[in-house]
Formats: structure tokens, C-alpha cells, sequence
């Protein structure tokens, strides 16, 4: 399937590329946003004076509040188009985080936080939405990777960087200094993005208030491949994103005992390790497309197997090698995620991509909101017993595994279905 041309598709090419790249640029930056709380959390922690579960807050704040926002950015896409909607994400996402970066108090840090967990909310769906009006269909698996693959770059540049200014700048600077980068791509989104090529406008599509709003949803949800997707984001996602996000740094030195320069070398370790993931996964599914499950579930079976060998080691610390091996195996986690899409992505015409893909990508996210918050709690109930914390990790994941498998036989029924219903009316196009 993934070797087709359908017929209407974009012919891709270097401008398609040119303006797909500002779009990812967009991303790039939110994700810098996103994530730099990561390799601040102790920092904040000491600034605003709380405890692991209010500390963890400022992530399950955010990602509520980008978890919520999915379905009706995905509503957005599919209505106003990609540049209205990255364009009102990259204005509160700036606004974010230069708020965070003078916040007096929890509160308003809090309020930042929501407000940039909002902004970024609209970057991915717009970024993959803008990706399938500019590339042949059988680019998807390959340039939603990409798209991943930027996503970790932002990551990257968050973990090396951020944290040098934090401790080199101070707190205010640092933010406030970050939050520039979101005003370059606003104008570069103004002055040079377009939704589509000449010629392939999408077609008129009404849109009737609420009643519109409820058949979009319920289409997308009734296909197996959407909520196949969904399960596949929740249960792949979040435990790369949970170590990234906030506790990777606080568990490798308070746990594990590093300093946090050897900690921060872990944590671009899982970032590294996603970008060449990314690669590998792209490339394999764009030309097997029947490798997206095996992954996912490979995926799972590894990290699940590493989680449980570090956290079960005999003795206060897990030596070396084995938090060297448990990171890289973490870096394949954003990956996998990106397999939800490619189900989601063929069981839903294109008038309903976004809201698809807004459903899906709630899945990691709620996933790594309820992880984030099931360990803080877990910490300040056991005096930080990490291992026990960490563990809430299994119960996420064995709740996934069980959905997909659940989903699976149905969802690969309906896509041979619509497999085999495209090619008939193909060949049946006048010419």
C-alpha cells in the first residue's frame, strides 16, 4: 500500500520540502518550549519552593491542557487550515514562555505553563496535516518521522543548550532569551507558508456548527484504525516522554546518584538514540507496511523489559552500562509513537485527517499526563522511592498492549477494505 500513488496526489519536490520545512521549524521551536522544564525541574523545584507532586504539576498542567486541546485543533486544521493554526499556536507559545520566564509565583507559572501547553497543541496536527497536502501519500510514514525527528532535535537543542544558559544566564534570561526564537518563525510562517500547491486545493467541505463538530469526531472514532492508532500513541509514548519531560533528571540524581552534567549526557542520549530511530522506523514502514505493529509491540516488549531489569538491579545504584542501554532503548519510544498516525492516516479521507489525528495524538499524551502525576504522588507517598514510583510505568503500558491487541484483526480488515476499494475506483476513473 505504502508504494501507491493515488490519484490527485502533490508531486512533493523541493518547494514541497521548502515549505514543509517552515512548518517543522514551528514544531522545532515548540517542542524547545515544551521540554525545557525537563532540564529545569530541580531549578524550579528551588525557585518556587514545592514538593515533587506540585512540581510535577507544571507538566501535567501543560499536557492536560495539550491533550484537551487535540480534538479541537484537529477540528481547526480541517476547518481554517494549517497556517491560521500555526499561527495562533506559535503566539501563545511564545507568550508561554516568556510569562514563565518573569512568573513571581507558582500560580502564574502554572498559568504559563497552560498557556504554552496550548500553543504547542496546535503545532504537530498542523505540521502532519501540512505535510499530506504537499507529498505523494506514500511520503506519509516517512515524513511523519521526519516531522518526529525535528520534534527531537528541539528536544536536543533543549537539553544542550537550555541548560547551559539556565546555569550560565540565570533563570529570567534564559526564558525570556528562548522565547525569541518563537517570534523568528512567526514571520517566517506569515511571509512564506502556504496550506497547499497550486492545483490541489482540497474541495469544499460544509461546515455546520455543532452538528459538523459531532460527525467528524464520531466518523474518525468509528474506525478501528483511528482508535488502533490512539492505543498504539498511548502505550509507545510516554515513558520516553515522562523521563524527558521532568523525572529523567531528578531519578538519575537523586536515584542513581550522577551528577547532573553525566545526567544531562543520559538524557541526550534518549534524544540522540530517538533521531536515528526515527530514521530506521521511517524507512522500514514506508516500504513494509506491515511492520508498523511489529515495531510497536517490539517496542513496548523492550522498554518494558529495560524499566523493569534497572528498577529491579540489586543494590542503590544500576551501574552505568545498564542506564546507557536503558535510554537508548527509550529513544525508540517517539518512533513507535509516530506508528499511530499510520493507522489512523489510510482509515480516514483527507476531510478529516486533522480530527483523526487529533484523536490519536491525545493518546501518549494523556498517557504521559497520568504517569507524571501517578510518580509524583508515588515519590512523596514513599519518602522518594523511585522504583516503586517508576513502576506505575507497567500498569500504563500492559492497558495499552491490551487495547491493540484487542483492535488489531479489525483494523487491518477495514484497511484492506478501503485498500481495495481505492484501486477499483482508480481504475474506474475516466480518463
Amino acid at each position: 500500500m505504502s508504494s501507491i500513488t493515488r490519484p490527485g496526489d502533490p508531486p512533493g519536490g523541493r518547494r514541497a520540502a521548502a515549505v514543509w520545512g517552515i512548518g517543522v521549524s514551528v514544531y522545532f521551536v515548540a517542542v524547545i518550549f515544551r521540554t525545557s522544564l525537563g532540564v529545569a525541574g530541580l531549578d524550579a523545584a528551588d525557585r518556587f519552593q514545592v514538593n515533587a507532586s506540585a512540581l510535577s504539576t507544571f507538566s501535567i498542567l501543560q499536557l492536560m491542557v495539550y491533550a484537551g486541546m487535540q480534538i479541537p485543533v484537529g477540528l481547526l486544521v480541517d476547518r481554517l487550515g494549517t497556517k491560521k493554526v500555526l499561527a495562533i499556536g506559535v503566539v501563545l507559545f511564545t507568550a508561554g514562555q516568556l510569562g514563565f520566564a518573569f512568573s513571581p509565583t507558582y500560580g502564574t507559572a502554572l498559568a504559563s505553563r497552560a498557556l504554552l501547553g496550548c500553543g504547542d497543541a496546535m503545532t504537530f496536527i498542523s505540521v502532519l496535516r501540512l505535510g499530506s497536502r504537499w507529498f505523494p501519500a506514500r511520503r506519509g510514514p516517512l515524513v511523519a518521522q521526519l516531522a518526529g525527528l525535528a520534534g527531537m532535535a528541539g528536544n536536543l537543542v533543549s537539553t544542550l543548550l537550555l541548560a547551559r544558559l539556565l546555569h550560565g544566564i540565570g533563570w529570567t534570561a534564559a526564558f525570556a532569551g528562548s522565547s525569541l526564537a518563537g517570534v523568528v518563525v512567526l514571520v517566517l510562517l506569515l511571509l512564506f507558508l502556504k496550506d497547499h500547491p497550486e492545483g490541489h486545493e482540497p474541495e469544499p467541505f460544509p461546515h455546520r456548527g455543532a452538528a459538523y463538530v459531532r460527525r467528524q469526531i464520531s466518523a474518525s472514532w468509528r474506525e478501528p484504525g483511528t482508535r488502533l492508532g490512539l492505543w498504539v500513541h498511548f502505550t509507545t509514548q510516554f515513558p520516553a516522554m515522562v523521563f524527558l519531560l521532568l523525572w529523567g533528571m531528578p531519578f538519575l540524581v537523586e536515584a542513581q546518584g550522577l551528577t547532573r552534567a553525566t545526567a544531562g549526557e543520559l538524557l541526550t542520549l534518549v534524544v540522540l538514540s530517538n533521531m536515528a530511530v526515527g530514521l530506521v522506523y521511517g524507512q522500514v514502514v514506508a516500504r513494509h507496511h506491515e511492520a508498523r505493529l511489529p515495531l510497536a509491540l517490539g517496542t513496548v516488549g523492550a522498554t518494558a523489559l529495560l524499566w523493569a531489569t534497572t528498577l529491579a538491579y540489586p543494590g542503590d545504584h544500576a551501574p552505568m552500562w545498564l542506564l546507557i542501554v536503558l535510554c537508548t532503548v527509550l529513544g525508540a519510544c517517539g518512533p513507535a509513537s509516530m506508528l499511530g498516525f499510520d493507522f489512523a492516516r489510510p482509515a480516514n479521507p483527507p476531510e478529516r485527517q486533522g480530527t483523526a489525528s487529533g484523536i490519536t495524538n491525545m493518546g501518549g499524551f494523556v498517557a504521559s499526563m497520568t504517569t507524571l502525576f501517578a510518580v509524583g504522588v508515588l515519590l512523596d507517598a514513599t519518602g522518594d522511592d523511585y522504583r516503586i514510583a517508576f513502576s506505575s510505568v507497567f500498569v500504563l503500558q500492559a492497558l495499552g498492549v491490551s487495547q491493540i491487541l484487542r483492535l488489531r484483526s479489525r483494523a487491518a480488515r477495514r484497511e484492506k477494505e478501503r485498500l481495495v476499494a481505492s484501486r477499483v475506483s482508480s481504475v474506474h476513473v475516466p480518463a
